[in-house]
């Protein structure tokens, strides 16, 4: 029974090692969208939806060309350039071509050259962060886009309060705009954003458009687990949709009420939180270029009138975004053990912050979780100790009855010897599979954090191991765990028939190859799980004892004692 439970435990986690590895959400991997041959025609391409009236795909006629010419600017810039905004956590670069985003680096973090991450993909031409566009008013739009907008300053830094940096633009056919960026040093990875359009008609309904999509930083890393690639993402009402591209060829658009709406990766966001605005939002799947494999995928919101909106530009860690939206923590996706995950996470945190090395904070983690659950182990251990025991009589049992069908009534009988078995050995079957069961949550819910959490990403923990969050560059510790993994099961009573027994020693050489390539972090959890599972079982076998051995007569034999027969009995009977 319990090695059946301890079977099903394996299967089910492979399932769910296979979903999230194969199956999970990758838009790299479902995305059908045929490549671009170069960054040019990725700017010239026809979107979806929406989108299609920029000026990128509906060129402006000539005759409003030529009336956009004649107007002169009044507040304007004189020639391109760059401002640089600097605070504790990022380094962004705006340009006043468009008053738009064109780099946004993660001091914190780190790409695959040990520089800060940047989060704004540089490969692909086109639109770019913040650009604004006018959906029945292209003209406009190809103004705005290209209109060299006067920046307040040259360059800003944000330290102990909040800052401001305005872009404006205005010219004598009556078009003006303003867009406000607002930096909080209380609030890293997010910018306060207003912004204002009129014409001479009045203010109009302006589309923010963040484009092209969301860097994220994890391509080429060499991992083939489980890697989430840019995605849609959304909440409303507390309801969190996700979409890859398959998706958003089904339907681009949606409008309403949101919590915060986005892109996201694996480990990285960027999100609008409207502020409750009624508001409008379409996606677009991006293609692939010469210059990149990677897609990507692109978003615009559309805002009231005097639009004012927050965004959300960093990483998915849970604190930080608690921080800004009760709501936005639900980005971090932990799966349906999320209610115990949080918790995990919250202690691995705490412990961290006491030895400084997530490494060392997993080993330590799973210790506590291990002693925690040795009661409820040594309890499954004792009872399959007990069912082994019995496990001759209850084969014998089994062998009298072994020809009779599902369906013939003698089987009733022989659950009923069973029972009766079980109740004079003082054997409950269920006893052994209860405590194991019980482990379950924490094992999946562990799996989760590990799998998703951004704190191992770039964490060190000893000599080569650098990266928690990347498998192991010399496959020593998915080897170990597979040693662990055998003598664990060759000390582990054992209830099954020969042919699980042969499945059970397989198991560890299927995990050991599938955690060749998982986060080294998660295979230090299971490789500690397991070291500590051995030396366990080495105290429980010295409490309780090797079990005793029952010699079990054939049934044959059995059934003739327990007639009286045999062949001293019948002489005696004979000579009478």
């Amino acid at each position: 029974m319990e090695k059946r439970v301890l079977l099903a435990v394996f299967l089910s986690f492979l399932v769910l090692f296979i979903y999230q590895s194969l199956l999970g959400p990758s838009p790299e991997r479902n995305q059908t969208i045929e490549p671009l041959s170069s960054a040019e025609d990725q700017a010239t391409q026809q979107p979806i939806g929406r989108a299609a009236t920029t000026p990128a795909t509906a060129p402006v006629p000539i005759q409003e060309v030529a009336q956009l010419s004649a107007a002169e600017t009044l507040v304007a810039d004189e020639t391109a350039r760059d401002v640089i905004v600097e605070t504790d956590f990022v380094r962004a670069v705006f340009s006043n071509e468009g008053a738009v985003l064109t780099s946004w680096r993660l001091k914190g973090y780190r790409d695959g050259q040990k520089e800060p991450l940047e989060l704004i993909p540089q490969e692909l031409e086109g639109v770019r962060p913040f650009s604004l566009l006018l959906e029945t008013r292209p003209e406009l739009t190809a103004t705005l886009q290209k209109a060299l907008f006067r920046p307040s300053r040259s360059e800003l830094l944000v330290t102990n309060r909040i800052a401001s940096l305005e872009f404006e633009y205005r010219d004598t056919s009556g078009l003006r705009a303003l867009k406000v960026f607002r930096f909080d040093p209380d609030q890293p990875f997010v910018v306060h954003l207003e912004v204002e359009v009129e014409t001479l008609e009045g203010p109009e309904d302006v589309i923010l458009q963040w484009g092209p999509g969301l860097a994220g930083g994890d391509d080429g890393e060499s991992s083939t687990f489980r890697r989430q690639g840019p995605q849609g993402i959304f909440s409303q009402a507390g309801e969190v949709s996700r979409l890859d591209a398959s998706d958003l060829f089904e339907q681009a658009d949606y409008d309403g009420r949101f919590d915060f709406v986005g892109i996201d990766d694996h480990y990285f966001i960027s999100a609008a939180i409207p502020n409750d605005a009624l508001v409008e939002v379409h996606y677009e799947p991006l293609a692939a270029t010469a210059a990149s494999e990677r897609n990507l995928v692109a978003y615009d919101i559309q805002l009231p009138t005097t639009a004012a909106a927050t965004f959300f530009v960093g990483p998915k860690d849970f604190d930080v975004l608690g921080n800004v939206n009760s709501e936005f923590v639900r980005a971090v996706h932990f799966g349906i053990f999320s209610w115990l995950v949080v918790p995990l996470h919250r202690s691995l945190k705490w412990v961290y912050g006491f030895v400084g090395n997530y490494g060392w904070s997993i080993i330590i983690i799973t210790i506590m979780i291990n002693a925690l659950m040795f009661p409820l182990r040594h309890k499954s251990v004792v009872s399959m100790r007990k069912m082994q025991e019995i496990q001759p009589e209850m084969k014998a049992i089994q062998d009298r009855y072994k020809n009779l069908k599902a369906t013939d009534p003698g089987k009733q009988k022989m659950n009923q010897e069973l029972m009766g078995l079980y109740r004079e050995r003082g054997v409950n079957p269920a006893s052994g599979c209860l405590p194991m069961l019980l482990t379950m949550p924490v094992l999946f819910a562990f799996y989760s954090l590990l799998s998703v959490a951004i704190e191992i990403r770039d964490a060190p923990f000893i000599l080569w191991i650098q990266d928690l969050s990347q498998h192991d560059p010399l496959y020593v510790t998915p080897l170990l765990m597979g040693v662990t993994m055998v003598a664990q099961q060759k000390m582990t009573p054992s209830t099954a028939d020969p042919m699980q027994q042969k499945i059970m020693m397989v198991m560890p050489v299927v995990f050991t190859f599938m955690f060749l390539w998982a986060p080294s972090g998660l295979v230090l959890y299971w490789l500690m799980s397991n070291v500590w599972g051995v030396g366990q079982q080495i105290i429980t076998n010295r409490v309780i004892g090797p079990p005793p051995v029952h010699n079990v007569r054939p049934p044959a034999e059995r059934l003739i004692k327990k007639r009286g027969g045999g062949k001293k009995g019948s002489r005696s009977r004979n000579s009478s």
